[in-house]
């Protein structure tokens, strides 16, 4: 059966002589004169746009961020080249607020990701060799009265920077433990919210400790400033703070070579003995024990790891370290 014929059998064939039903009827509609609108007194009147100041703060946050975010070994020398320009615009201030600002942006992305500490250490070591000398601080002054200018201001500045991040990091440390503690004995809240604060604090904690290292590995911190960080972690032997240890432990796996010289040898000496003891009184849980193990053993093999530290990498050093396959020759395929 063709499909005419279905259509017939259906009924859904529809002539072409049936008028279509429904569809409106125009008629001619005559238009008049429409007096034109008048302007009220009270009428909405679009403002000019408002002129936003380049040099603001909140422009400065937004477009360092952006540069940070974009950061990469590839683009290091163009990146930063564009950061120290706004760091450069606190020549026109007397406080170098601007320098303070992009400082606390480098120190956030440098503490949340610890990874990357190296790059961000490299650009401050950029910053303090290229910053302009007419960015200066009324405030700061040398010994001879003078305010102080260029690198060494922003060499200050690193430094006290460095001190209130690492003191502020113990308050920080004392209400997350309250909070861990409070968290294990509830096992339904550890997805809380002061899980989280935990683990974000932990985080800051150990990315401050290594990138205050990489900071000294490019002698921008002195070994006096190192020691002291040390020493402060190991202040409580008989009863340590876990999260202290693990800094500790961070701090030592980064610059622990680099102070273990025959001068220091005595000092460190007593930090490890220090560390054994902690080790042997089981004050701390068997993750901490097993971190101080690995750093006492790291020592011992003269600190050499049992696999190679990763650096930051650019596209083309990782291309040259792959090996290039041969791929086999395809025999030809023979037919009968």
């Amino acid at each position: 059966m063709s499909d005419v014929e279905k259509e017939e059998r259906l009924g859904q064939v529809v002539s072409h002589d049936t008028p279509k039903v429904g569809l409106p009827v125009l008629s001619a509609v005559s238009l008049e004169a429409v007096a034109p609108l008048r302007k009220s007194a009270n009428r909405w009147v679009r403002s000019r746009k408002a002129q936003i100041d380049t040099d603001s703060s909140y422009i400065v946050d937004r477009k360092v961020r952006a540069l940070l975010n974009k950061l990469t070994m590839t683009n290091f020398e163009s990146i930063t080249d564009q950061i120290i320009a706004w760091a450069n615009k606190s020549g026109k201030e007397k406080d170098g607020r601007t320098l303070i600002q992009v400082i606390r942006l480098v120190f956030e992305k440098a503490t949340n990701e610890a990874m990357w500490s190296e790059v961000y250490a490299r650009l401050c070591k950029k910053m303090m060799e290229q910053i302009s000398p007419k960015v200066q601080d009324d405030g700061i002054k040398d010994v001879e009265g003078n305010p102080i200018a260029g690198g060494q201001l922003f060499r200050r500045y690193l430094l006290n920077r460095c001190q209130e991040d690492f003191e502020h990091g113990w308050g920080v440390k004392k209400t997350t433990t309250l909070a861990a503690e409070t968290i294990e004995k509830d096992e339904k809240r550890v997805s809380s919210d002061e899980f989280y604060v935990t683990q974000q604090a932990r985080q800051r904690g150990l990315g401050l400790v290594k990138f205050i290292g990489e900071l000294f590995k490019l002698h921008m911190l002195g070994e006096r400033v190192m020691h002291e960080c040390v020493k402060r972690l190991l202040v409580n032997v008989e009863n340590p703070e876990e999260e202290d240890i693990e800094s500790l432990c961070m701090l030592l796996s980064t610059v622990g070579e680099i102070l273990d010289t025959p001068k220091a040898r005595a000092h460190m000496d007593v930090y490890f003995t220090r560390m054994k003891n902690i080790d042997k009184s089981g004050n701390v849980s068997l993750r901490i024990q097993f971190t101080l193990q690995d750093i006492i053993q790291l020592r011992e093999r003269k600190w050499v790891g049992r696999k190679p530290v990763a650096a930051p990498m650019t596209p083309t050093a990782i291309h040259e370290t792959i090996p290039k396959r041969k791929l086999p020759r395809r025999s030809g395929f023979t037919t009968k």
